[in-house]
């Protein structure tokens, strides 16, 4: 423990960021990491090197935060690269995207601000690059074995840098001409820049992972094949089958998923091909249905596009601004949380449901009924229910919808279809130890669990990597998750 008083003499504190005005300008990112200097140095001091750090339990891939924060107070970024890096296999992107639920479960929280867990790895990881620190993982040998990856999202990703440091030959194939899936078409730019994805994505291959783009398995490939020229095959590719809202009116111009207007936007920023027709929130009465983050990325881009107003519903009560009783530390609260795109401009309602698309006589949309709702206690056992409030119905302008409700499964045609695979109740890919009913065919990632977090996806494609070693190789030295490590111990 660096500093025993840290937590009484600093309190918790993070980087500036660009004033809403000026970073609405630009898809760039606007947090001003750099000019934070030696205050990371305190803020790491703050950390207790608690008995128990219950930060190790709320993070879903186990990373030792005490160690590299003590490492940081200390300015040993080396030794916190190593200790960071060797449970997380992409901070660059946990660093900026994650909602950290290490922190909600960090000690000090319990009567004090938690420790700034997330600003700390990203900076270790900015620091890493920098200095040189960050390495390809080279395999010391190589196993004979082949290893087919479907879908590079996050859980592929890590999967394909822990086998290949297992010695495997890795090959990930992507449908889209860039690798990161959701990373890069899912992630706005201005939150996480996809030149962090490429420059890890260049670490790995230069330690041997082979990429192929423009190759959607089960549909320009047969995944037969690739069963058969590989000797473990992983599908990993997303859960990416929207939640639609079948109202009257859903067939008009301008009804859009969520992510149909995020890929595109990250299209545009980065110069690709926007493959799709354009669509653009510039000078329109925008209103994103959905209260999640994903919708939260959909205000701060059409605030980027210039839209006259944008205005986000939720069906759910407000959350409370402070942890509930039901809800109690360490676990993740269901809290009130205002994102930095909301700070950018977005009338936010919630009790709301959406009734109708109002179109044209065009087919356009130009209004969005809606009404107010109220919830009833349920009886145990059973499911909320809600009422409309008589009366409250209105129209609101509206010339573009965005559908941020979630995602239900994976695509069901394609490669699940031709492999045979078998889905569970929730149409999501049914394993045993991460495989399939098919042997050797193996999943991981929201194919797998349903839509979850980014980190929770590079943990589950680390599990599942040694899952796929163990059934190359007999047994496995892949790094378990550190916290089954303390339980085994």
């Amino acid at each position: 423990m660096g500093k025993p008083t840290g937590f009484m003499e600093f309190g918790r504190e993070l980087p500036k960021k660009k004033d809403p005005s000026v970073r609405i300008q630009d898809n760039k990112e606007f947090v001003l990491n750099e000019e934070f200097g030696d205050k990371i140095n305190q803020q790491a001091s703050r950390c207790m090197d608690c008995g128990v750090p219950f930060c190790h339990n709320g993070c879903p891939i186990g990373n030792i935060i005490p160690e590299f924060n003590d490492a940081v107070y200390r300015d040993s970024w080396e030794e916190a690269w190593n200790i960071l890096s060797s449970t997380n296999n992409f901070p660059e992107f946990t660093g900026r995207v994650c909602p950290a639920p290490c922190e909600t479960a960090c000690v000090l929280g319990i009567n004090q601000d938690p420790i700034t867990i997330c600003n700390i790895e990203k900076t270790i990881v900015e620091r890493a690059y920098k200095e040189g620190y960050a390495k390809p993982k080279k395999p010391r040998s190589r196993s004979g074995k082949k290893v087919a990856i479907i879908g590079s999202g996050p859980a592929g990703l890590s999967a394909a840098e822990q086998l290949n440091s297992a010695g495997h030959d890795v090959t990930v194939f992507e449908r889209d001409e860039k690798v990161g899936g959701l990373l890069r078409f899912g992630i706005p730019d201005f939150k996480l820049s996809t030149a962090v994805i490429d420059r890890k994505v260049e670490l790995m291959a230069e330690a041997g992972v082979n990429f192929v783009t423009n190759a959607h398995i089960g549909v320009d490939v047969n995944a037969e094949q690739i069963r058969q020229d590989f000797d473990a095959v992983l599908l990993t590719g997303g859960s990416t089958v929207p939640r639609d809202l079948p109202i009257p009116g859903r067939e008009l111009n301008g009804v859009y998923f969520a992510m149909q207007f995020l890929a595109q936007n990250n299209r545009r920023a980065n110069g690709w091909d926007l493959k799709t027709d354009e669509i653009h929130a510039g000078g329109k009465d925008v209103v994103v249905i959905g209260g999640g983050d994903t919708g939260s990325d959909c205000v701060g881009t059409s605030n980027r596009h210039g839209a006259t107003s944008v205005t986000q519903v939720e069906i759910m009560p407000t959350p409370p601004e402070d942890r509930p009783a039901n809800q109690p530390w360490p676990h993740y609260p269901m809290i009130l949380r205002t994102s930095t795109s909301h700070e950018e401009g977005c009338d936010r309602h919630w009790n709301i449901l959406t009734k109708e698309f109002i179109g044209d006589e065009n087919g356009n949309l130009k209004a969005l009924r809606i009404a107010d709702l109220v919830w009833k206690t349920p009886k145990p056992g059973e499911r909320p229910v809600f009422e409309e409030v008589i009366g409250s119905e209105r129209d609101i302008p509206c010339e573009m919808a965005f559908l941020a409700m979630g995602f239900l499964h994976p695509e069901p045609h394609g490669v699940l279809a031709q492999l045979d695979i078998k889905l569970d109740d929730r149409g999501n890919v049914a394993t045993e130890n991460f495989m399939t009913n098919q042997k050797g065919v193996f999943a991981a990632g929201d194919m797998r669990t349903g839509q979850s977090l980014v980190v929770r996806c590079i943990n589950e494609g680390r599990e599942c990597a040694r899952a796929v070693d163990s059934f190359l190789m007999g047994e496995t030295n892949l790094e378990a998750k550190a916290d089954s490590l303390m339980l085994s111990a």
